[in-house]
């Protein structure tokens, strides 16, 4: 029998202005995402991941500390507590990425996964970390990551995350690959004219290389005030031979992606494309010098 899945990738617009109030903007985000994930419920969703940084702006435009207030443990922070009564509510694993607080002044740009029975499995933190124009200032809040790249073994598959500007290198993919991942999600926020033509190219070239399943979402619309582009959305499930098979074509719109995948697929790929037998791993070494 196939092993079928229906995944879903939830894109949202900002639902207040960027200047406003930091707790109410997450407070608004965070109940648009509640009515977003139970409408994916509905539709059979599986698997769930929201965008990267989902209940705020995509405030690394500017270098301002008022963000950190957006900062909460994992998991013991009340967005990721909310997130796994959401999880076991509707029977759906999750992937939901925060703005961490590990220390003070220590923060991490971070997923929390969660297992359909409200379980919480793990996080992984962004490992790369981006600071240049038009406005990704990223090192000014988020330390890089130091979990390596975990593999969650969900009720639905093995679950593998990578985090927006990660997914320019294809060495941590091919860990999430080694490591047993089935899907690997992305959650994104990346504008147009910077990325786009690499937004269909890089993650489907991960998929093929990997022989693995990809959920890639990016955030949709401009946000002002900072209005350093537009986050161009399309949000698209790829398959293990680099076939988008579901996605939205939606730019500055919220939208909902539902993708059914069948988990058998990766292994009769494998098994027609031998890449990971074929490996040289020993001629590599160059790859992780200094």
């Amino acid at each position: 029998m196939p092993r079928m899945v229906r995944g879903a990738l939830i894109q949202a617009t900002l639902s207040e202005p960027g200047d406003a109030p930091v707790d109410l903007i997450k407070r608004s985000m965070i109940d648009k995402h509640v009515d977003l994930i139970a409408q994916a419920a509905d539709q059979g969703a599986q698997v769930c991941c929201l965008q990267e940084l989902f209940y705020g702006p995509y405030f690394c435009a500017e270098q301002n500390e008022k963000w950190y207030a957006m900062t909460e443990p994992v998991p013991d922070g009340p967005t990721t507590k909310l997130m796994m009564e959401l999880a076991k509510k509707h029977q759906m694993v999750m992937v939901v990425p925060v703005y961490e607080e590990d220390l003070t002044g220590v923060y991490y740009n971070t997923a929390a996964v969660i297992d359909a029975d409200g379980s919480y499995l793990g996080k992984f933190r962004k490992i790369h970390i981006p600071h240049c124009n038009p406005g990704f200032w990223e090192k000014f809040y988020f330390r890089p990551g130091n979990l390596g790249y975990p593999v969650f073994d969900t009720q639905i598959g093995k679950v593998g995350v990578y985090i927006c500007y990660d997914r320019h290198f294809p060495d941590g993919a091919r860990c999430l690959g080694l490591g047993g991942a089935e899907i690997v999600f992305n959650p994104s926020a990346t504008v147009a004219g910077l990325s786009e033509y690499l937004w269909k190219l890089e993650q489907p070239a991960h998929a093929v290389a990997n022989q693995y399943f990809v959920g890639a979402i990016n955030r949709p619309g401009s946000e002002s005030p900072w209005n350093i582009g537009q986050f161009y959305g399309q949000s698209y499930f790829c398959d293990p031979r680099g076939q988008l098979f579901a996605q939205t074509d939606k730019r500055d719109e919220d939208a909902i992606v539902i993708g059914d995948m069948d988990f058998d697929m990766i292994r009769e790929v494998r098994n027609t494309w031998q890449f990971f037998r074929d490996r040289r791993p020993e001629t590599y070494g160059q790859i992780t010098e200094l």
